[in-house]
Parts: structure tokens; sequence; C-alpha cells
């Protein structure tokens, strides 16, 4: 039993204990209805909120870019995301060009068994959308891989043209999975990249120079259009710039099934960092890139009025020393990705403390929202009798300084280096089983399982 503590949800924030009866919560009543419950222990929850464990809906263990491996394996990320008060997961799988989607997830299914400290799921990535990609989604979404992913951007490595997303949209709308989409305009944008390098541009931040806004606006506007001809809903991934949340707001206001997610680096972070010197800038280098600092409000002001429905972190870890330096003399061959897993509940708990957003819309955001978009509700983003007992006991008044020294991430640097916050995970758990105790680690790899997803719960 979890007593004494403030239990928030998304819908609601009572005071209450919290009954767990092996992997699932069994009860959550008042203090004094709860007296004549029975349990093997007690976690004094005194002072601190009782919410849902987090889902991070946008990772990258392990991935292949630009001649490498994301830094954090399947069993070092999720201890971390574990330690962040995250836990559950859902990963991108990566068809392999030219070959098979189902080559793609099983690989990934390999990558993660038996080896994760909290519960995942994967998207599909389609990086090679012909006929037989196309008919084999609907065996995935059987299988509870409901989402699939495009680009727009990469060029040669995952892009799809045009008509190749129509296609997978329009298969979308058939059998109920959510297309995804990075969207940015990688044809023009690799123009833009040519032209800058030529001119003797190599320092990162003509990274983010060169991937303009504009380019963003422009890539989500036509992604919305073409979900509009295929009849298909639509999430759009780590939005970072003011025209594209423009975009997702006027087709929502026009009552489509248009979603989409920002990051906290997007919230928390400017472009102003991709000019750091001694190479330093490459540390930002993540796709969409940072945008300058007048940007942000859209953004919050966009998670409040629910056109921002979900805050992941597009976690994508490599190393400053070894690989961030593969672009030493080329910012187009740094590797793509910031890490963050570890870090996102706290940050967007900090936003709470700031009046940027409420406590229940911090769990909605970090919690409940990307359960319900990904299909996993209410198993998980929730407390109430039958969900999974993935509940974190968080000290709302604890106050520490995000860094490398002192994070668990698997990586050599912390993209929020020196950033004092308040509030942190105390207590973290998983299907019942207790993962962060009080500073010490009680996980263990494999404790994490393959979780399958129905479709999105936006669209019931």
């Amino acid at each position: 039993m979890i007593r004494g503590g403030l239990v928030i949800t998304a819908g609601e924030e009572i005071r209450a204990d919290v009954l767990v009866d092996g992997e699932h919560i069994a009860a959550v009543g008042a203090p004094g209805t709860a007296e004549h419950w029975h349990a093997d222990e007690v976690i004094d929850a005194t002072g601190h909120y009782v919410i849902p464990g987090g889902v991070d809906a946008h990772t990258h263990m392990e991935m292949p870019f630009g001649g490498t491996h994301a830094s954090d394996t399947f069993e070092t990320g999720t201890r971390a995301a574990a330690w962040g008060g995250t836990t559950t997961i859902i990963d991108f799988a990566i068809q392999p060009r030219g070959g098979a989607l189902r080559e793609g997830l099983d690989a990934w299914h390999a990558k993660a068994d038996g080896v994760c400290a909290i519960d995942y799921g994967f998207h599909m990535i389609v990086s090679d959308a012909g006929e037989q990609a196309v008919a084999e989604l609907d065996a995935l979404v059987d299988e509870g891989v409901t989402s699939f992913k495009m680009f727009m951007a990469y060029p040669g490595v995952f892009y799809s043209d045009d008509g190749q997303i129509l296609r997978v949209m329009q298969r979308a709308a058939g059998n109920g999975a959510l297309a995804m989409m990075h969207a940015e305009n990688g044809i023009a944008i690799d123009v833009l990249v040519q032209q800058a390098l030529a001119a003797g541009k190599t320092d990162p931040r003509y990274h983010g120079e060169v991937r303009q806004s504009l380019l963003e606006a422009e890539a989500t506007h036509r992604a919305i259009q073409l979900s509009r001809v295929a009849g298909a809903p639509l999430y759009v991934v780590h939005v970072a710039a003011t025209e594209a949340v423009a975009q997702i707001q006027q087709a929502r206001d026009d009552g489509l099934a248009v979603f989409a997610e920002t990051c906290p680096q997007y919230l928390f972070l400017t472009a102003d960092s991709l000019a750091e010197p001694d190479f330093g800038g490459a540390k930002y280098v993540c796709s969409t890139p940072l945008r300058s600092a007048d940007h942000q409000a859209s953004l919050w002001k966009a998670l409040r009025t629910d056109d921002l429905s979900v805050v992941s972190t597009d976690h994508c870890p490599f190393c400053f020393k070894g690989q961030k330096e593969l672009g030493a003399d080329d910012f187009s061959k740094i590797p793509n990705g910031i890490p963050g897993v570890e870090n996102r509940l706290d940050l967007l708990h900090q936003a709470v403390l700031d009046g940027r957003i409420s406590r229940r819309r911090w769990v909605e955001l970090a919690s409940t929202a990307p359960a319900r978009m990904f299909g996993l509700h209410p198993r998980k983003g929730t407390i109430a009798p039958g969900a999974d007992a993935d509940l974190v006991i968080y000290d709302p008044s604890a106050r520490h300084v995000l860094s490398a020294e002192t994070h668990h991430m698997n990586v050599d640097y912390n993209a929020y280096e020196g950033r004092a916050v308040t509030g942190r995970a105390r207590t973290v758990l998983s299907r019942g089983e207790v993962l962060v105790d009080g500073g010490q680690y009680r996980g263990r790899a494999g404790h994490g399982r393959f979780v399958p997803r129905g479709t999105c719960q936006y669209l019931d």
C-alpha cells in the first residue's frame, strides 16, 4: 500500500491511498476508507505526489545513424528512464532499405528482449515503402505495432516521397494505425546544406540555419494535406517551429484528426546552444533543430490548448567524444540526437512550478496522453483499479542539478548541464516491482516486457 500521498492523474487530484496486488492496482481509496486494507508492505508517501509512471512515446535506443549507434542500449536506456520516473517507452524499429518490415521488427525485438528494466512497445519506421512493405502493415497492427513513422527528411536514408507516404497513409486509414511524420523538407534542406558547406560554413550552428522553420512548416502542411487525401489520422513528431504549430492548430480547428508532440529540448533550449565554442554546439545537433527563443512561447501555448498533445524526448544519445566529433569538419556528419529520457518528468515539473502548466496537465502530457495516443490506456497512464501498478512517488520539493556527473544515461554529456530543477522521483514502481527507491536502484534487466498496443484512443 502507498499511503498518505496526493494522487494526481490527468483528471483529478485527491488525497488517497493506493493498494497494489501483484502487478496491478487493486484499489484507490480515501485514507479513512483504506484503514481496513491489509498490506504486506506500506510505503509512506506523505508530502509527496503519487502519479502514474511516465510514458515516453519517442525514443531511439541503439539506433544506427551516420556510421555509429545511439550510445544507450535498451538495458542502459530503460534503466535511466526508470531513474527519471518513466516506466514505459515506445521505441522505433527500423525497416532496412530493401528489406522487409518484419526483418526490422525482429531485429528490434532481439535487441530489447530480456534486457529492459521497464515495459516497452515499438513503432515501425517505414523507410522503403514499396508494395511489399505496405502489404505487411496489417499484420503488424494485429501484433500490437499500431503506428508507422515516415520521414520527409534524410534523402537516401529514411526519406519517403509523397506517393509512398500516401500509400502508407491509405493503408493506415483502413487498418486503424496512426501515421507518424518527421516533417521537414529534406530535399530543399540538402540543397541548403551543400551550399553552406561550399561556402565554408561547417560549424554546428549552421545545422540550425539550413533546417529553416519554413521548411518544417511546409512539410507539416504537406503531411496534413496528404493525410486528408488518404482519410487517415496524422501524428507529427518533435514540433519545434511556430510556423509548424500554426499549421497544426489550423488543421485541428478544421476538425481534422491531426495530433502532434514537442520535446523538452525545444521548450528549454534554444539555437544559441548550437553556437557554443570549441565545437560544443555539436552536443545540441538534433532534427528538427533547436529554434530561437521566440518559438518557445507558441509551443507552451499550444501545450496549454492541446494543439500539442504530448511531450516525448526523442531520446537519441551520441557521446560528444568519438561520436558527435564525426562531424568536426562538416556539420552534416554530426549524428543527430539529444539525450533526455531521464530528465523529462523533472523538467516538466519545473514548468508547473514556473506557472506554465498545471499539475494535472503535467501528468497528462508525460503519461496519460501518450498512453491514450498509442493504445496503452488504461493499462498505462492512469491510477485506477485494474491498471498496471506503474507508479511514481514524486518529491515536489527535492532540489537537484541536472548533470552528466549524476545522470544514468550512457552518454558523456547532459544537454541541460547545470540547470537547477525542483522535483524528483523518489520511488518508482513498474508493475508493482520497486525499481528505484530513495536513491537506490532495485530494478533488473529483463523485468520489462514488450507490450502490444491497441489503436489510437483519440479516434474512438
